[in-house]
């Protein structure tokens, strides 16, 4: 993979009007980061360059992604005209070539590295499209992969247009594609807008690779990996995930949490070993815990740094002066 090159189209425009407030809904944060620094972050862990895809007026989400990924590229989609109209708007990027392309979503912060190496490793395997899914409990509204047994896509099918026998496909699709660079634009480029909503969509890409006679596969991943953020239920859903990783992590890498979910860590944390954490402490951001070092309860920490065997708290508030 490392002789590979990789962009990542990040569709950053929607609006997010359910989320009820004024702040851009990339923007909105979970471990103490932002949904849209979260997938840049794994954009620059596999090395990929980054299209980030915005709509009128969110100069405030430029600015948060430079700070993440200077060498961005940034796309204004004037109109919102569908998905594949938004990839499309990233055009000059798409052009400059890369071997695979992978078109992610700026509210779908809990996206691993490992699994958009999936993904391109399907491209190095000789597909031309590889389509992400999953098995939500509830399929109800999401479109369904068609597969054959040996996991070949052979169409996306909305719920709408699903006979009642591909209704009871499980595999749904989670809107995550990537595309081989020397098809990428031939196919995006023949997507119609003939529908109801005279719009472009991305599924649509699989029809016209169908024409044309290209391999598809789909892959499968947790419903917990790509959670959307539309609402503020959502978004405190997504950072309870994000909680469990981190926390995992930490039990993983050697810190004793007493009651660890009653502890809330920051994206960014660095906890050493030996780390003992008691009840009802917060990380926020920039914090690193050297090792053997004790966090009693009630303690809220932020862009602290705690040395090899200190003794923080209880009730102790260390940040910035």
């Amino acid at each position: 993979m490392t002789t590979r090159t990789c962009l990542i189209v990040v569709l950053a425009a929607g609006e997010g009007t359910r989320m009820r407030n004024s702040r851009p809904k990339v923007l909105h944060a979970i471990g103490g980061r932002s949904l849209i620094a979260h997938v840049l972050t794994v954009a620059g862990t596999i090395g990929a360059r980054a299209a980030v895809v915005v709509g009128p007026g969110q100069e405030t989400v430029v600015e948060a992604a430079k700070v993440v990924m200077p060498e961005a590229e940034f796309y204004l989609q004037h109109e919102r005209r569908g998905t594949a109209h938004a990839v499309l708007t990233a055009k000059a990027a798409l052009a400059q070539g890369a071997d695979d392309i992978v078109v992610v979503f700026a509210d779908t912060p809990l996206i691993t590295p490992q699994t958009i190496v999936r993904l391109r490793g399907a491209l190095a395997a000789g597909a031309g499209i590889a389509v992400l899914g999953f098995r939500p409990a509830d399929p109800t509204g999401y479109g369904r992969l068609i597969t054959d047994a040996g996991g070949r896509l052979l169409a996306i099918r909305e719920e709408k247009d699903a006979s009642p026998v591909e209704r009871a496909i499980g595999l749904c699709n989670a809107g995550l594609m990537a595309l081989a660079g020397d098809v990428a634009l031939a196919i995006l480029q023949q997507i119609r807008a003939d529908n109801a909503k005279h719009e472009f969509y991305l599924t649509d890409a699989i029809a016209v690779a169908h024409v044309m006679g290209i391999e598809m596969m789909a892959l499968e991943t947790e419903e917990d990996e790509v959670r959307g953020v539309n609402t503020q239920g959502q978004l405190a859903e997504a950072d309870a995930v994000l909680q469990r990783r981190l926390r995992a992590a930490a039990h993983e890498a050697g810190v004793t949490m007493v009651a660890p979910d009653t502890v809330y860590l920051c994206a960014d944390t660095k906890l050493g070993r030996d780390v003992i954490i008691e009840p009802y402490v917060v990380f926020g951001p920039g914090v690193t815990v050297e090792d053997g070092a004790l966090i009693r309860s009630f303690s809220h920490l932020e862009g602290a740094h705690v040395g090899r065997g200190a003794r923080v708290g209880p009730f102790a508030r260390l940040r910035p002066g």
